[in-house]
């Protein structure tokens, strides 16, 4: 079954972008339609940070994902151990970034960037990189005391985690 060009092209300068940027890098293979298994578009890792990225680019606004393809990218994430990132791209924009918390969630439960949400509030290829490991720390210490917090963990467990 034949890809979606644009998108493979998309994806192909993704890669190429992050690789200049000192991420060690890879397209997923087998991702989208032609396996059974949900994998991300992009995996990147720098030594400090490291993030499986579900890409999409769009001539158009808004970029729309569907419910199942966020939550197969958080499910990849939490088991693979990266940071789930969506990277979107505009015509004549550059990528920019978020993670699934931060989009806005539609009616019918999939996920929408807007051209204007991008360029405000979306990360850069920098931003990933300045970022490291802080953001997935500052998750994981948040994630274990909410988990305290609703008595799932015990103080001393948590502690242990941390």
């Amino acid at each position: 079954m034949p890809g979606n060009p644009k998108g493979d092209r998309r994806e192909r300068e993704l890669v190429n972008r992050l690789d200049d940027a000192g991420f060690a890098v890879m397209r997923a293979p087998a991702s989208g339609s032609s396996t059974d298994r949900e994998l991300p578009d992009v995996l990147a890792g720098d030594g400090r940070g490291f993030y499986a990225v579900e890409a999409k680019s769009s001539s158009g606004d808004p970029i729309y994902l569907r419910g199942e393809e966020v939550e197969a990218l958080i499910y990849f994430s939490r088991n693979f151990g990266a940071a789930p990132k969506v990277g979107v791209r505009f015509d004549r924009e550059d990528w920019y970034f978020f993670h699934p918390d931060d989009l806005y969630v539609t009616d019918g439960g999939n996920y929408r960037v807007k051209k204007e949400t991008a360029v405000e509030d979306g990360d850069t290829i920098d931003d990933l990189l300045t970022a490291g490991e802080d953001t997935d720390s500052d998750r994981s210490v948040d994630e274990v005391l909410n988990a305290v917090e609703q008595g799932v963990l015990s103080a001393e467990e948590a502690a242990e985690m941390l």
